[in-house]
């Protein structure tokens, strides 16, 4: 019954970004969730959205307050091992931004500690939940396509300086783009295919003066077809995100997820036609469904990232299952490793 539902108090970790962007807006339009705390050391700017928070500076605020049930850990890469950890032994669910840990032992590590503490763990892999991919989920899941024989995602960028004072330019091999954005497309691939027989990967610096990987190309080596995954940093001229070749057509879709934008300028994911794309930006199809040809414009199935928080409410408040299951993420960290392997003795990896 609605009028039952009990809002799960929450707490957000940091207001970058992430905060004001992906998890703040998603929050804001769930009558299921009541943002409790924000943790915003020098400005004050949740303040303008979200008046009915308080603005903390530490996170022990967090840990010890009674009333928090939920921790989303949307702080720099480096600090969601001990967030996490610490938010979990203080018996509070958690999300986490992607890549949830930095190694795959101190992924094990969590995954033990919120089975211990009977919390529940989930990682924010958004990107589950833009159009484009909810539409090629569906072309396969489908089989419009016949068996699939190629498979190439994308997710590029023009940035061609180094953004000075940046954690995400400095630091070791996890750092660069591979731990940033290979995440969201790894998890992708497996979400379709399930995982992999073998891996190779090639990584680079492509910037001037760059410090960090800013270009990779992942080949996931599956029974019969590979997937392709590429992302860098110096495309100003985009080509399609998604490819997809089977044995009766192909499924080309241009254009990335209008959501990030959208959320960009304040607007907010309950307004009617939310995550819809124009017509120009619909994916096309050319294949033979059932003897007959068919060449067109396929409609965008509209994303939302909101999806993902509606879903953990159902796994924390009535134990449903929850979209993103830690397992899930391991696996893509334990991938993302071999990829530093593969690069580094500049061959394949059985992936067992």
């Amino acid at each position: 019954m609605e009028h039952d539902m009990k809002p799960i108090v929450t707490a957000l970790c940091s207001f970058g970004m992430s905060g004001q962007v992906f998890h703040g807006p998603s929050l804001k339009v769930l009558p299921q969730f009541k943002i409790h705390k924000i943790i915003e050391r020098n400005l004050r700017i949740s303040e303008r959205f979200y008046p009915q928070a308080t603005i903390v500076k530490d996170f022990e605020k967090i840990l010890h307050d009674p009333v928090v049930e939920l921790v989303i850990v949307n702080t720099p890469d480096y600090l969601h091992f001990d967030m996490a950890k610490m938010a979990m032994e203080a018996g509070k669910h958690i999300v986490v931004e992607k890549p949830f840990a930095k190694t795959s032992e101190d992924a094990i590590k969590l995954i033990d500690i919120a089975k211990r503490n009977n919390v529940l763990m989930t990682v924010y892999q958004n990107r589950r939940l833009d159009g484009g991919f909810l539409t090629v989920q569906k072309v396969l899941e489908n089989k419009l396509l016949g068996r699939i024989v190629e498979y190439e995602c994308h997710y590029d960028r023009y940035r061609n300086f180094i953004q000075d004072g940046s954690w995400k330019e400095d630091g070791d091999e996890r750092t660069g783009v591979l731990f940033n954005l290979g995440p969201h497309i790894v998890d992708q691939a497996l979400v379709l295919f399930g995982k992999p027989d073998a891996v190779t990967a090639h990584l680079s610096v492509l910037r001037t003066g760059g410090r960090t990987t800013d270009h990779f190309d992942i080949r996931l080596h599956y029974k019969g077809f590979d997937a392709t995954l590429r992302c860098s940093y110096l495309v100003r001229e985009m080509g399609p995100q998604f490819i997809v070749h089977g044995t009766e057509g192909s499924f080309v879709k241009m254009a990335t997820d209008p959501q990030e934008e959208m959320l960009k300028l304040n607007r907010l994911p309950d307004e009617p036609g939310w995550g819809s794309e124009p017509p120009q930006d619909w994916g096309k199809l050319n294949t033979n469904m059932n003897g007959i040809h068919f060449e067109g414009k396929l409609e965008t199935i509209p994303g939302n990232y909101a999806k993902f928080y509606s879903n953990l409410y159902e796994a924390i408040r009535n134990g449903g299952k929850m979209m993103v299951q830690p397992e899930e993420a391991l696996m893509t960290i334990r991938i993302l490793e071999t990829c530093l392997i593969s690069n580094k003795e500049q061959r394949t990896i059985n992936f067992s």
